[in-house]
């Protein structure tokens, strides 16, 4: 008698866009490229910072660094904890960068202006330096809001209340939004809330940590290829 094979896993076609009226989008890593390298100069400088607080070589430092961030979501969610640190002092010192290695990027642009209803931004970092990075890029006056690591009270994503306060803060209606991140274990508690999810797997420093198939809608390696991509009237007809 032949063997009977089960028939292969076929995954669900991804969810419509058109119910979505609120495109979310993390900032780090997703509305720029790893390649500009820009989070070489924060990890840089959150070492320094680590170096001085602790009292320890870089080579001990970078090993904190990296254990709170993937403990605690991020590298000052364990400081905090830990070490009493001042949230806003941290802040201050790791985000004093210079962003010359942004530049506008007229394709991006392109792709959010032809996205109906609000763009919005979701990020562990704070409003401050989440807006010198839009202004950077070319992209800040497209934006309608964001919801900042002080909005949250200091709770990073992924951690589950984050999302609430984001909820609330910006008035989206979960199951009418996109979220879009370039860390995969961000994309979960989004995806239980009812949020179309996109991962955007570009190569982010442990972007494929906790990476969860059922909780990714949408697959993409290039934010500004996937915006093309989309069908029209959201993409180029």
């Amino acid at each position: 008698m032949p063997l009977l094979l089960p028939p292969p896993m076929r995954r669900p076609m991804p969810p419509p866009l058109d119910p979505i009226d609120s495109w979310i989008f993390d900032l780090d890593n997703t509305l720029y490229p790893p390649s500009a390298k820009l989070f070489d100069l924060i990890d840089e400088r959150m070492g320094a910072f680590i170096m001085r607080l602790l009292g320890v070589d870089a080579i001990e430092a970078r090993r904190v660094q990296k254990r709170y961030f993937h403990d605690h979501g991020t590298t000052m969610a364990g400081l905090m904890r830990h070490h009493g640190v001042d949230p806003e002092e941290f802040l201050r010192d790791v985000h004093a960068i210079d962003l010359d290695r942004l530049t506008p990027d007229p394709r991006l642009r392109a792709g959010l202006e032809r996205l109906p209803g609000r763009r919005l931004v979701f990020t562990n970092a704070d409003a401050d330096y989440a807006a010198r990075v839009l202004e950077a890029r070319g992209i800040a006056d497209l934006f309608d809001g964001i919801c900042d690591i002080r909005i949250t009270r200091y709770t990073p994503k992924p951690e589950a209340t984050a999302y609430d306060v984001m909820v609330a803060h910006l008035g989206v209606d979960p199951v009418r939004s996109l979220f879009v991140e370039d860390m995969a274990r961000n994309l979960t508690p989004a995806k239980a809330l009812g949020m179309t999810t996109v991962w955007l797997d570009n190569g982010s420093e442990s972007g494929h940590r906790d990476h969860l198939p059922d909780h990714v809608d949408f697959h993409a390696t290039d934010i500004a290829d996937w915006l093309d991509n989309l069908p029209s009237p959201w993409g180029i007809a």
